[in-house]
């Protein structure tokens, strides 16, 4: 079986199957340390990448440039290596269900080219069982060999955080797993080549599994609680930042702050563990309530939105909103499951003209993913009201001076809807602008 001391000496290669936010930081990582093939499906990535360019931002140019990751298309050079990670996205379907097709695509590409001793480490999202009852089968019946005679299998889940600079791949502690004692410590040596925080040694694959799974499932539910809040202290008239501020003098107060929930991890990783919860008959409650509320909030936004025009005495139906930032966070680019898009569908639908502009996004990407046009600040022209969707760096220029300019369409007052609650409201409304915030 491979060795730690097999990779450093450069005799084996390391294989990173999927080349996006997780995979190609980890990927760089080892290249420090390892011989390291970085396989994607995408053309168009694996030339960008060969280029210099990380369209998701999170690598430098100069590093990519610098390292000596070989990058492919061809699964063919899978076959040259023994330590193989897999890092492909793992989304759900519109209905809500798990969507397990890229990672059953990446096994059975990884069998059909699976070396004899290699051992196999998924890194993306699953509820407890992926690894053992679906992945295990595709390889061993696209390779011919026996798991656990022929090749090994782990499991580790990815820990990155998408456009932060703090908490990197190397100092974040990886939890690390394999189907037996020896594979667990290989694994766990690998990864301690790299990750300077050190791993855990979990007592199982599906305690890994799941792990992973509820870490997600609980910043979901506690982002529901603020945003359940929100709502209710807007009826009762009271700002939301201002009970929590003083809330969070207590030293044990957790906190979580109201918002949208995107994202392919928060926003996605509680219907894996819903639906294995489902599979084994148990009907979860408090998991699918934090959800409904999540999922429920870029409409509210936009109901509120339109209240505020209709407060200002704006004709809503053709007024004009722009909305800043459409990523599904600040200052990345990653655009998918974006809760941005649900405020902008509902403003559409009571028949706002609603314009977004996010220099972070790729103008290609949006219109391929929503159908959407991005637009720039100097082409917008007034509006009726500003939606300030995303806390990008790139907005920091954009000042209650700045909003009041752009909100001078028709007569009245502009609105100013603040999802993040990071402006500050007497500066705003010292511009004669409505404020209104989560």
């Amino acid at each position: 079986m491979i060795s730690l001391e097999g990779l450093v000496s450069r005799q084996s290669k390391i294989a990173m199957v999927g080349l996006g936010y997780v995979g190609l930081p980890l990927a760089v990582s080892f290249d420090k340390v390892a011989d390291v093939i970085g396989y994607d499906i995408s053309n168009r990535k694996i030339e960008e990448l060969k280029r210099g360019f990380d369209a998701t931002g999170e690598i430098a140019s100069s590093d990519l440039i610098s390292s000596e990751i070989e990058f492919t298309t061809d699964p063919d050079r899978l076959k040259e290596t023994e330590f193989i990670i897999v890092t492909v996205p793992t989304p759900i379907h519109k209905s809500k269900r798990p969507d397990l097709a890229p990672v059953k695509s990446a096994s059975r590409t990884i069998g059909q080219n699976l070396a004899k001793n290699s051992i196999v480490v998924f890194e993306s999202t699953f509820y407890p069982g992926v690894t053992e009852e679906i992945c295990i089968p595709i390889l061993e019946a696209e390779s011919g060999l026996i798991c656990g005679v022929d090749f090994k299998v782990g499991y580790s889940p990815e820990r990155i955080n998408p456009g932060d600079q703090t908490y990197t791949v190397e100092n974040i502690v990886k939890v690390v797993s394999g189907q037996d004692e020896e594979t667990l410590e290989t694994v766990a040596r690998v990864y301690e080549a790299v990750i300077t925080a050190g791993v855990f040694r979990a007592s199982s694959i599906r305690v890994a599994e799941a792990a992973k799974v509820i870490e997600n499932t609980q910043r979901d539910l506690n982002i529901a609680l603020m945003n359940e809040l929100s709502i209710l202290f807007n009826k009762m008239g009271i700002s939301t930042s201002d009970v929590l501020e003083a809330a969070g003098t207590k030293w044990n107060f957790l906190k979580f702050k109201p918002g949208l929930v995107g994202g392919h991890c928060i926003g996605v990783d509680p219907y894996y563990l819903t639906h294995k919860a489902e599979a084994v008959g148990y009907n979860p409650q408090v998991i699918l309530a934090g959800r409904r509320i999540n999922d429920g909030m870029g409409k509210y936004v936009a109901e509120m939105t339109v209240k505020k025009l209709i407060e200002v005495r704006k004709t809503v139906n053709g007024s004009r909103v722009l909305v800043l930032g459409l990523t599904f966070k600040e200052n990345v680019s990653d655009i998918r499951n974006s809760k941005v898009v649900d405020i902008l569908q509902n403003l559409k639908e009571f028949g706002v003209t609603a314009l977004v502009h996010d220099p972070m996004a790729n103008v290609n990407d949006v219109r391929e993913e929503y159908g959407l046009e991005l637009s720039s600040l100097a082409e917008i022209g007034k509006v009726d009201g500003v939606v300030w969707a995303v806390d990008h760096d790139a907005f920091k220029h954009i000042t209650p001076w700045h909003l009041k300019e752009l909100c001078g369409n028709g007569n009245g007052h502009g609105v100013v809807v603040d999802v993040k609650s990071i402006l500050n409201r007497a500066e705003v409304e010292s511009q004669g602008l409505v404020y209104w915030s989560l």
